[in-house]
């Protein structure tokens, strides 16, 4: 496998800026079943300017670098929730690698768990309140079970995948206790969480970015 270098941690927010991009219509429609109907442009702006601030590094930059200029960049373009629950999400994950040049397997895994706990500490939110956490959440288990089962890092990341996809479907089921979405109540059900449908192809991208 290849290392998860600084260029790599580029190229994943790339990837991510790329699924946003090409998702974030329907994104806004999902958004605009119990939202505001912007969900898709605010992720696709953010990643963008991620990218592009990612892009204006050095090749020497490390990981940390690259998660902490993706995360600044992502919260100065982006002003709804979504930017400081993924800037808050990117810190994490660059302060749980700080100091090291290339990411090991495990350290993979505690990226995706640093982010998954600051998505959590920041939005004050809990598995079952229909948020993106119910998807992130989920993830960052299944790769941690995963990695202490023996499993490599594209099956850690295969699990987080398949994990987020299921918990995201789960929020069909949920009525929401966070967020725009809290005020449909009952009218909320039958509908999957924006913000969790946009965790999985996040998710999904890091995946395809980190795996191979």
């Amino acid at each position: 496998m290849m290392a998860v270098d600084g260029a790599a941690l580029r190229g994943m927010v790339a990837e991510i800026a790329a699924a946003m991009e090409a998702n974030k219509d329907e994104l806004c429609r999902l958004d605009g079943l119990i939202g505001d109907a912007d969900h898709g442009i605010a992720m696709a702006l953010g990643f963008g300017a991620a990218r592009d601030a990612v892009d204006a590094l050095g090749p020497e930059a490390e990981p940390t670098a690259v998660l902490n200029t993706a995360a600044k960049a992502f919260l100065n373009a982006v002003g709804a929730s979504s930017g400081p629950l993924y800037a808050t999400a990117l810190m994490r994950a660059g302060a749980a690698v700080k100091g090291k040049p290339a990411l090991d397997d495990d350290d993979v895994v505690a990226l995706l768990q640093a982010m998954a706990t600051g998505i959590r500490d920041r939005g004050k939110a809990e598995p079952g309140d229909k948020t993106m956490l119910d998807a992130w959440a989920p993830a960052a288990e299944a790769a941690a079970a995963a990695r202490a089962a023996g499993r490599d890092r594209a099956a850690c990341l295969d699990a987080a995948e398949a994990a987020a996809r299921a918990g995201a479907e789960a929020t069909r089921d949920m009525t929401a206790a966070k967020g725009r979405a809290e005020r449909l109540g009952q009218r909320a059900l039958g509908h999957v969480d924006p913000g969790a449908a946009s965790a999985v192809i996040a998710i999904a991208a890091m995946r395809r970015a980190l795996a191979s």
